[in-house]
């Protein structure tokens, strides 16, 4: 008899309203309260900032600017070229130039809101195209290619070519970004922060005070959604909420508004695409060229490995005997694009479906057969089982398992449906389509694949567990505890998960690319065993 599936560890909180997120927790005495200046332009030198005005409106305590940062003036995640507070240049509208500390919220937002100030607009690259003829990008251009594919493409029977392009997204998660740090005892500084990387706002605020990051604890028991929106665009709201929090000694708390989160941070990657295919009558592909320029916005980010990822999930589930894929990740002055469910690999992947639909209406063969005649072998050893970056493709099952929704579908009736309405349907028309994935779940980084765990037993049999991951409400910290309660042979009952903290679990990965189970969960494992 199967066993019940256990509830969410904070179902119960979450319907009753009784689970505390960062906004949530009991403010402490004295908490002031920031609110960010953001650049009106797209790019801009600033020429005079004044801020009489701000510092005598009702509540004001501070208003901090780039020259206040102690340390470092940076969290860019992989290049040191993203300031927390823009320096004498504006590189898009909504960039954060200077805070305002208060003692309300609204008396912070308010003030911000008097500030003078003079720019001088510069031009601006809005279109990633313009900016790839300009050669101006975030990172180096890639390049991935397996076999010959220009000589594929003139031997192939047919050939197409084309343009296509997928926009940015929002992440909109239901719990904005937020960030509340006080200080402690001999300089030292607490930090509650909606982030899916407690490492990284440890490292970023670390340098930013210019001080180690043992002196910063940050903590995270849970966030209202993330989807990759906080993995690295938090960092400028957790160190502005520190940096006010150091320099006044008073806890500070930063929650912008929705309108202002969505002007500061980025979304997923937008993507134009040049493409061309050979093939046969058959549907059968002979070689693919395709050509990716991500708008990466004004800065690198996260740009590199997201297109990296894209480059390598552009075959997606089908054999290519020959491809010339590349990405450029082209620098325009817009908010800095950033992790997005899926890191790349959908965009990727778009690419290659669009093609295999486009050669569907060429040669008038069903969607659906053209891809099943390009998957990669079900066995090994054919020739049809590596994908272009040389990897071998194991335990395929992908043949076995479209053949049992095409027959549990009734995908051919329905197709059948489909076309006979569509004939006497001028306005109205109706779509049917089966798409397989195939994804690389962890990181393309390999040191990044690990992750760390404390296991407490105490005396009466009950259990305490930290990790390094962070729950957004997927559900982690209950697979580790039933991880933790398999492993030691206890009841789920007697294990306790504790919030995300970098004074228990050092050194952490950020809780992204699929693998925040499989890591964590070993490591509680590894942490029980011993």
């Amino acid at each position: 008899m199967s066993r019940p599936i256990p509830p969410h560890e904070s179902a119960h909180l979450h319907v009753t309203g009784g689970a505390p997120y960062v906004d949530d927790l009991p403010e402490l005495a004295g908490t002031l309260h920031c609110a960010l200046g953001l650049s009106p332009h797209a790019h801009a030198r600033i020429t005079a900032l004044d801020f009489e005005a701000v510092r005598a409106a009702p509540g004001v305590r501070a208003v901090l600017t780039a020259a206040d940062i102690p340390g470092l003036n940076d969290c860019g995640a992989v290049l040191h070229d993203e300031p927390i507070l823009a320096a004498g240049e504006v590189h898009y509208l909504g960039q954060p130039v200077f805070a305002v500390v208060a003692d309300t919220r609204e008396q912070a937002r308010h003030a911000a809101r008097h500030a003078a100030a003079d720019y001088a607009p510069l031009p601006a690259v809005l279109d990633p195209l313009e900016a790839r003829r300009q050669q101006s990008w975030v990172l180096p251009p890639l390049k991935l290619a397996c076999g010959d594919a220009g000589a594929a493409l003139a031997d192939a029977p047919l050939q197409l070519a084309g343009r296509a392009r997928v926009g940015a997204q929002e992440h909109f998660y239901l719990e904005g970004q937020i960030a509340y740090a006080w200080p402690t005892e001999d300089g030292d500084l607490h930090l509650h922060s909606s982030t899916q990387h407690p490492t990284e706002m440890q490292h970023a605020v670390a340098t930013m005070l210019g001080v180690t990051s043992n002196r910063v604890r940050v903590e995270v028991r849970r966030m209202g959604g993330g989807f990759g929106g906080k993995e690295s665009q938090s960092a400028v709201f957790a160190c502005i909420a520190a940096l006010a929090a150091h320099r006044l000694q008073r806890p500070v708390k930063l929650r912008p508004d929705r309108d202002d989160d969505m002007l500061v941070t980025g979304k997923r990657h937008a993507v134009h695409y040049d493409w061309a295919a050979g093939f046969g009558a058959d549907g059968l592909l002979h070689g693919v060229r395709i050509d990716m320029v991500l708008d990466a916005g004004w800065s690198a980010d996260l740009s590199g490995p997201v297109a990296t990822r894209a480059v390598c999930h552009v075959d997606n589930a089908y054999y290519l005997p020959a491809a010339d894929i590349s990405a450029c990740c082209a620098r325009t002055n817009r908010q800095s694009s950033t992790a997005f469910r899926g890191f790349g690999g959908p965009q990727g992947a778009f690419a290659i479906e669009h093609i295999l639909d486009d050669i569907a209406y060429a040669t008038g063969l069903d969607p659906l057969d053209v891809r099943k005649r390009n998957f990669y072998a079900a066995q090994a050893g054919t020739g049809r089982d590596t994908t272009p970056y040389g990897q071998p493709v194991a335990d395929n099952v992908i043949h076995a398992l479209v053949a049992q929704l095409e027959e549990d579908s009734d995908y051919r009736a329905r197709r059948a449906n489909i076309a006979a309405f569509n004939a006497g349907s001028p306005v109205i028309r109706k779509g049917l389509a089966l798409t397989p994935v195939k994804f690389g779940i962890s990181f393309n980084l390999s040191h990044l694949n690990q992750a760390g765990a404390l296991v407490h037993v105490y005396t009466d049999g009950s259990v305490l567990v930290n990790h390094g991951g962070t729950e957004m409400g997927q559900g982690l910290n209950t697979k580790v505890a039933q991880v933790v309660a398999h492993t030691l042979g206890v009841p789920l009952a007697r294990i306790r998960c504790t919030a995300t903290d970098t004074g228990k679990v050092a050194n952490t990965s950020a809780t992204a690319a699929s693998s925040g189970s499989d890591l964590n969960g070993k490591a509680a494992e590894a942490a029980a065993r011993r």
